[in-house]
């Protein structure tokens, strides 16, 4: 499969190797990070460009354990993203070559479709330059509904109208990275697990050492997630944005509550916050998922209110970017905070797109830690970052929709 991921990648001088002869050495490279993102490079980089030597470092025991299959496990098919945006190019192209590789390998998918549902005439409004921004980013399909025709599809939905958007999917995101680790291995590349990464010295080569042994390689990709910012320091750069992890959580519709919804239902989003607000997701294996909020981990892995890793909050806590974002949205700060200790406030919230769901409908679901690159003024980095160094390259933000694309 042809990729616009292959042609960003060809941006970069990572791919043009050394400019002394290798011999007959084959070329290697080092990817640091086993979630989807890594491995869809190794993956990409093993069809594209044959006897390359690829080595996947990933520091869990196992594959995808994070961001990956920490998510809605929702496929984006480009709606929301700015044309020309990297985000846009990549979710476009990205949800159509995930589909034919879920295909392909018997991965768990669906194209479910979604509605972005408008509850007032402001977000009606709103709604009309979101469909724009669809079509500009090629989406097929979109179309306007009124409130009875949108109560004709989901019967229990509020809103004075809705876009339909037929492209958006589910999937199984840890079946993903199953299929992707099989189809590595399967072309020569290598995937060790166990090893994380501790320092990365250039000298003729990159030189990775691991839990695992050290690892050498002409190239190095650093696709490492929720620690990027922190790899790419180890590889000689400046942290100019760093990583603050906000923590998604989320409740789930009982099963007796199920009935409440039917599709994906997303709000219009507010272009004076940042994040786009709670939402209806269906799971691929059944159930309705109700959230996500938005508040700052205590952890980079912290998937509950109580995990705290003394390390990684002090590394927020000293970031002046972090307290300048706080000082610029205070209300909606203090929204998702209050969202994290009231059910019944979280459950307010969802009640603007279905009206009829109540507290004893809901019970608790996952959290997820979103990876969010944010810039030292207080900016959140809002499209995919890369910083590049000598034979190497930087994947320093990658929101979503990375897994899709």
């Amino acid at each position: 499969m042809k990729s616009r991921v292959q042609l960003e990648f060809g941006q970069f001088p990572l791919l043009r190797l050394h400019s002394r002869p290798l011999g007959n050495r084959k070329k290697s490279l080092i990817i640091v990070g086993g979630g989807i993102v890594g491995l869809a490079t190794a993956r990409q980089l093993l069809h594209t460009r044959p006897g390359l030597e690829v080595t996947v470092l990933e520091k869990e025991q196992t594959l995808g354990q994070h961001q990956t299959s920490h998510n809605s496990g929702v496929l984006h098919c480009g709606l929301y993203y700015k044309p020309g945006s990297l985000k846009a190019r990549l979710a476009v192209d990205g949800i159509r070559q995930m589909v034919e590789f879920c295909q392909k390998h018997n991965v768990p998918h669906e194209i479910c479709g979604k509605l972005v549902v408008a509850t007032d005439s402001e977000e009606l409004s709103r709604m009309e330059t979101l469909m724009e921004r669809g079509i500009a980013n090629g989406l097929e399909g979109i179309r306007k509904l009124s409130g009875d025709e949108l109560r004709e599809i989901e019967p229990n939905c509020g809103g004075i109208g809705a876009l339909q958007v037929p492209q958006e999917g589910i999937v199984d995101y840890p079946a993903v990275v199953q299929a992707m680790a099989s189809d590595i291995e399967q072309r020569g590349g290598r995937i060790v697990t166990n090893a994380h990464v501790a320092d990365l010295i250039q000298r003729d080569q990159w030189v990775a050492t691991t839990s695992a042994g050290d690892f050498t390689a002409d190239l190095l990709i650093n696709c490492a997630g929720l620690h990027c910012d922190r790899v790419s320091q180890l590889a000689g750069h400046k942290r100019s944005v760093r990583i603050v992890p906000f923590r998604g959580e989320y409740y789930q519709l009982k099963p007796s509550s199920s009935h409440l919804v039917r599709h994906l239902i997303y709000p219009v989003p507010d272009p004076k916050f940042p994040f786009l607000g709670v939402h209806f997701t269906r799971m691929i294996h059944g159930g309705i998922e109700a959230g996500p909020n938005a508040v700052l981990a205590f952890a980079r892995e912290g998937y509950t209110n109580t995990q705290v890793n003394l390390r990684d909050l002090a590394d927020a806590l000293t970031f002046p970017g972090l307290w300048k974002f706080l000082w610029k949205h205070p209300g909606m700060a203090a929204q998702e905070l209050r969202g994290s200790f009231s059910k019944k406030y979280f459950c307010r919230l969802l009640q603007k797109l279905v009206p009829k769901i109540t507290v004893d409908d809901l019970e608790t679901g996952g959290a997820g830690v979103r990876a969010q690159a944010m810039a030292p003024e207080g900016a959140l980095v809002q499209d995919f970052h890369f910083v590049r160094g000598h034979q190497s390259l930087h994947v320093l933000n990658a929101p979503s929709p990375a897994a899709t694309a």
